[in-house]
């Protein structure tokens, strides 16, 4: 009983992160509520007795990888208001509607052509058989981890690195200042006014 009243308030933690990312025209407060879902999330792995998978999503994703989100935000400025109907780049918004019908027909290609399932599961779109074996005790859950990581997922693996990549990139191009006229850089000994 008390597994369940903790995954439901960790789902709640969840649920009311998510939405305060979405939902939040401010940039900080949308990636510190952020960081709220992955505490809820590490919350769920502990339930599951995956302390080192909530030990990764504490550190990992809440500490560097949202502290790496506010620092460009911070950083570059974006946490001001814009106005959002002008369009730095033309086409972007064609472009994003395209690429995200692709990313969709990928992932639903993915889910329904990969196979019937069954007991020894349905080949991803890697190819590789699903990990339906119970786990080994003999192996520390770590070494398990890795192995089903860097064999079987390795795909999802190299394409997450490089959607971060790709995420820290596109911001700083998208609030490059162009002209620079309105930076303001104080002289030594002289405060901007």
């Amino acid at each position: 009983m008390v597994d369940v009243i903790v995954f439901v308030i960790a789902a709640a933690i969840i649920l009311g992160g998510a939405f305060g990312v979405v939902l939040n025209s401010n940039p900080v407060r949308a990636a510190l509520s952020l960081i709220g879902s992955f505490f809820g999330v590490a919350v769920v792995f502990i339930l599951q007795e995956a302390h080192f998978l909530a030990l990764v999503q504490i550190v990992v994703y809440a500490g560097a990888i949202v502290v790496l989100f506010l620092f460009v935000i911070m950083l570059l400025g974006v946490d001001r208001a814009e106005d959002l109907s002008v369009e730095p780049l033309a086409g972007q918004r064609a472009a994003g509607v395209a690429v995200g019908a692709l990313v969709l027909a990928l992932v639903l290609g993915g889910l329904f052509l990969s196979g019937p399932g069954g007991d020894e599961g349905a080949v991803a779109l890697t190819g590789q058989q699903a990990a339906t074996q119970p786990l080994d005790r003999n192996e520390s859950d770590v070494d398990q981890l890795a192995n089903d990581l860097f064999t079987r997922n390795v795909l999802a693996f190299e394409a997450t690195a490089l959607l971060l990549t790709i995420a820290t990139v596109g911001a700083v191009v998208l609030v490059k200042n162009q002209g620079a006229e309105d930076l303001v850089v104080d002289e030594p000994g002289e405060a901007a006014s």
